[in-house]
């Protein structure tokens, strides 16, 4: 009897414990629907969009590695898909800023022009088409993409007639200073007439190439030579960098001079692979391989100086 009396009080004990706890705990919170309407899917098929992927579906996906032959561009392979692997869809619109501006300078009077000024407005113009050559074929979205064709052509027909300085040459190369005017603004070309494909035989001669690239190497080794330089002009070194290896394969693209010469294109190719080591140093952070590159750049330009005239 007693060890049936101590039983029920344990049991009575226990209850009153757990009805103490329970009364200790804080209450569930409570939500209506238009607090979490706009955080919560009601039903899961609404956060899918079309057919639910099944297991087997999933494990049938083939691979997307990239063969490498895609990633290192060599010659005309550079042409379409290669340019995205070139050059930064951002250094080709400040670099058309940049070369725009020092153009805009040169194209005064007709008396500076014809004294000379013709000759570097000829090497902008032919840079300036050079860029939107590149661009017409970018695969991949960058400004001025739709209109690249026609300012292509219209510069590169207004460099060639550079040649020579004279007072018809002055008044279109004026024309086109207007033209970039209207496209760096945003209103565009009037007129957007244009060759389907590049002809580089037609757009660009290797003279202000070469002229043009040496004043981006001179730029880029002045940066480059310290540690501290590097780090203080790292995105500048990053756009030098990808203009010449562009230039390398513009050197090697079909209808330019010397293109189907092996040496030739051995050299250009290395200057272009040096060139894209530096790039892949910035990003890096390996500032020794971003001097070997500099120099591995100025190497391959020097031999095929030594080579090619």
């Amino acid at each position: 009897m007693h060890r049936y009396v101590w039983t029920l009080l344990l049991v009575s004990i226990i209850c009153v414990g757990l009805t103490w706890a329970a009364d200790k705990r804080s209450p569930p919170p409570s939500f209506d629907n238009i607090q979490l309407g706009g955080v919560f899917f009601s039903d899961v098929n609404e956060a899918i969009r079309g057919d639910r992927p099944s297991l087997s579906s999933l494990r049938s996906v083939p691979s997307t590695s990239v063969a490498p032959a895609a990633l290192e561009p060599n010659g005309a392979a550079a042409a379409s898909s290669g340019w995205a692997n070139l050059v930064s869809p951002v250094s080709l619109e400040d670099e058309i800023k940049r070369v725009r501006l020092r153009f805009d300078t040169e194209i005064t009077t007709p008396g500076a022009f014809n004294g000379g000024g013709y000759q570097n407005a000829r090497r902008d113009l032919s840079i300036l088409a050079t860029l939107f050559a590149v661009i017409s074929q970018y695969n991949g979205d960058v400004r001025w993409k739709d209109e690249a064709g026609a300012a292509r052509d219209l510069l590169a027909r207004t460099a060639l007639n550079c040649k020579a300085g004279s007072t018809q040459v002055y008044n279109e190369a004026k024309l086109r200073k207007s033209d970039l005017q209207d496209l760096v603004s945003g209103t565009g070309l009037a007129n957007r007439d244009a060759e389907p494909q590049n002809d580089w035989s037609m757009i660009v001669d290797r003279s202000p190439l070469m002229e043009y690239l040496e004043g981006l190497l001179n730029a880029l080794q002045d940066i480059s030579n310290s540690e501290s330089a590097i780090k203080s002009n790292a995105e500048t070194i990053r756009r030098q960098s990808e203009l010449i290896a562009m230039i390398g394969q513009v050197l090697v693209q079909s209808g330019m001079d010397e293109a189907d010469d092996d040496d030739y294109k051995k050299l250009s190719d290395a200057m272009t692979s040096a060139a894209k080591s530096v790039a892949t140093g910035i990003e890096r952070g390996d500032f020794g391989s971003v001097r070997e590159g500099v120099g591995a750049v100025s190497q391959a330009c020097d031999v095929c100086h030594e080579q090619f005239r």
